[in-house]
């Protein structure tokens, strides 16, 4: 089975378009679906609509229960510059979607055992990165009986073992940061065990023009997409 994993996508419609276009059998998303980008409600019917297993991010968190965002000082002001933006246009089945999703998911395939979250398993807020001291991992992972953990919230794109588990984050679908502008995601084989990291290209102008339509810090957003960083 080829499992499409996705994760922050930060209201950015017209990237989870082109990962979901990619090939595969089943999709789970590992959260942040708001925030920095124009079209929240979008993305949220997106994945309910195709019934979409998705994890609650930080900035999930943030929106749906007003709690802080845990953002790095980089992005925190954008964060909560855009945040006005999206509360005023989710509905309330959007907020109670947000509400109600869990902070991890654990699946077993082919007799090894998977498990999705955010930031880490012990807090959305966590960041695990590929330079994070080996130390700081185990740490955090220590509490979770699992071969395979699926991580998002740094929005770079990796993979790295830790004595026997073996971490992957899928990157950032709606806003890489790794240098480069194409939507990332990834598709991990259940059957062989392998994962490929995928890049897709998407529609980025008509994202820019709901961007400067109805966003504040607009040219700061668009720059960022651009860059990829």
């Amino acid at each position: 089975m080829r499992l499409l994993i996705i994760s922050d996508i930060h209201a950015n419609k017209e990237a989870l378009d082109a990962v979901l276009a990619v090939q595969h059998d089943y999709a789970i998303c590992l959260g942040d679906l708001v925030d920095y980008g124009p079209s929240p409600g979008e993305c949220i019917d997106l994945l309910r609509e195709n019934d979409i297993p998705t994890i609650i991010g930080n900035h999930d968190s943030a929106v749906a229960f007003g709690m802080e965002c845990g953002c790095g000082y980089e992005y925190k002001h954008l964060s909560l510059a855009t945040r006005d933006h999206t509360t005023g246009i989710l509905n309330d089945v959007q907020m109670q979607f947000l509400r109600k999703l869990p902070m991890y998911l654990e699946r077993k395939e082919n007799g090894k055992k998977l498990y999705f979250t955010h930031g880490s398993p012990r807090s959305f807020y966590d960041y695990i990165k590929p330079d994070t001291p080996e130390g700081t991992v185990k740490e955090y992972i220590k509490d979770v009986d699992a071969d395979f953990i699926f991580i998002g919230h740094s929005h770079l794109p990796f993979i790295r073992k830790v004595e026997d588990v073996t971490l992957i984050n899928p990157g950032s679908a709606g806003q890489p940061r790794d240098g480069e502008k194409r939507a990332s995601c990834a598709v991990f084989d259940t059957d062989t065990l392998q994962t490929e990291f995928i890049r897709a290209e998407y529609d980025m102008e008509t994202t820019f023009k709901k961007i400067r339509r109805n966003m504040p810090n607009a040219e700061e957003l668009i720059s960022i997409l651009k860059r990829g960083k």
